[in-house]
């Protein structure tokens, strides 16, 4: 990560070691551990060693992001506290905490805790002054139109996707499912940004980010993890770019004033105004003011008095007649 430039990255996306060594995780009689990792990548000696580590890659995971980047880390309640403060005294400005419910997880063997069924995704903007990227048009629609929640349910990775080595078994311990990632990226980024996962692993958001063009980088130790992933990477196309177009939000519209939709006929003037129930009306003036009995101003100020409301957005407020239907005017700003 030392040799990547500043403000060079516009996302990143780590699932770190999840420190079970120093939480007694639980083990299985044959002594293999129940729910996690088992390797020397996740041995720490103790709290302040794990800290330490959590730190010097946070810290320069702040200096790789552009001003305006955001950060997602991944954990469980073996290590996502204890990161989650360090990013805080670091700076980072937390934007939601997601809650990966498991519809498959993995079951408590022993009987001895509430089987655990979720991972904790935290989603932070470099600094409080940061204007992150949100594509929440996107996120509603995916989600049938209804405004995406902070709690995702979804299988832990499994089937074909889930990779194996030469014995059958599972080549990453904590394999990711690419449609979270998808979802990760598709909220957060654009097209032609640079996500950065320091953990690798198998290449997943790599994967993903390649489908859905964005550059990346990935940075892993393990030889074996590494092969993967790059057979992975060989094996995926990019979208079509075509089929990149997503739903933008309202914050995304052009700004045009309204009284150029008046100057190029695209309003004419006279024209009669109405809100969505058709309870109150107002005359469109041809220098892009509109009246309502003694009141006149802007879209927005009018809308605002009638309603006795501090504001309003005039454009999805007004609506016009189009083949005997109320069209609210915001369709006249879009390209």
């Amino acid at each position: 990560m030392r040799m990547l430039p500043p403000a060079s990255i516009h996302c990143v996306f780590a699932d770190p070691p999840y420190n079970l060594q120093l939480q007694g995780q639980l083990r299985r009689p044959d002594e293999s551990i129940v729910d996690g990792v088992d390797d020397d990548w996740d041995r720490f000696t103790d709290f302040a060693e794990y800290d330490h580590f959590t730190r010097e890659w946070l810290t320069e995971c702040r200096r790789l992001l552009r001003k305006d980047g955001t950060l997602w880390v991944i954990g469980t309640y073996h290590n996502i506290f204890r990161i989650g403060a360090i990013l805080q005294d670091l700076g980072f400005w937390v934007l939601n905490d997601i809650v990966w419910r498991k519809s498959n997880p993995m079951p408590n063997f022993r009987g001895r805790r509430f089987t655990n069924a979720h991972e904790t995704l935290i989603w932070a903007a470099r600094g409080q002054d940061s204007r992150y990227r949100f594509n929440y048009q996107s996120m509603k629609t995916s989600n049938d139109d209804v405004q995406m929640r902070s709690d995702w349910f979804m299988p832990v990775c499994g089937g074909p996707e889930r990779l194996r080595n030469q014995h059958g078994l599972k080549l990453h311990p904590t394999q990711k499912p690419e449609a979270m990632l998808h979802r990760v990226l598709l909220a957060s980024t654009a097209p032609e940004d640079v996500v950065l996962d320091p953990f690798s692993g198998t290449g997943t958001t790599a994967v993903v980010a390649k489908r859905l063009r964005r550059h990346f980088i990935g940075i892993e130790r393990h030889p074996a993890y590494v092969e993967a992933a790059w057979a992975r990477l060989a094996k995926t196309r990019p979208l079509e770019t075509d089929a990149m177009a997503v739903t933008p939000s309202r914050r995304e519209a052009p700004r045009i004033a309204f009284g150029s939709l008046v100057e190029s006929g695209a309003l004419v003037a006279g024209t009669l105004l109405f809100d969505r129930q058709r309870r109150v009306s107002a005359v469109v003036g041809p220098d892009g003011s509109v009246s309502a009995g003694d009141l006149r101003g802007s879209i927005h100020k009018v809308g605002a008095e009638l309603q006795n409301a501090p504001s309003c957005n005039g454009w999805t407020f007004w609506h016009f007649e189009r083949e005997g239907k109320l069209v609210p005017i915001d369709v006249l700003r879009r390209p």
